[in-house]
């Protein structure tokens, strides 16, 4: 983001699922470049959320090869945004589930 006025909102999420939705919305309802998106696991492992959300799970559950989701922790979301677009970044995060929702 090139504008000097700006700062970051950050939250948490349970599922990846959900961190995904919710970088869609800031992208299609509030106009958030990908750009200013960031994504990661909130520990140092590699992590699907913290609860089993059906996307993260392979189709073929007859398989006996089938793997289970990495639920090592939650998601972290941030976003670069302008300072006039902060509370609606905020509330976005929260009405789609985040926790931890804080702006710096």
């Amino acid at each position: 983001m090139t504008n000097d006025k700006a700062l970051t909102v950050h939250a948490v999420f349970a599922t990846r699922a959900t961190a995904d939705l919710a970088i869609e919305h800031l992208v299609q309802q509030l106009g958030i470049e990908r750009t200013d998106i960031f994504v990661e696991a909130e520990g140092s492992q590699n992590t699907s959320g913290t609860v089993v959300s059906g996307g993260d799970t392979p189709d073929d559950r007859a398989s006996s090869e089938q793997s289970e989701p990495q639920l090592n922790g939650r998601i972290k979301v941030s976003a670069d945004v302008r300072l006039d677009g902060a509370d609606a970044t905020e509330a976005a995060f929260r009405e789609l589930g985040a926790s931890d929702v804080r702006a710096r």
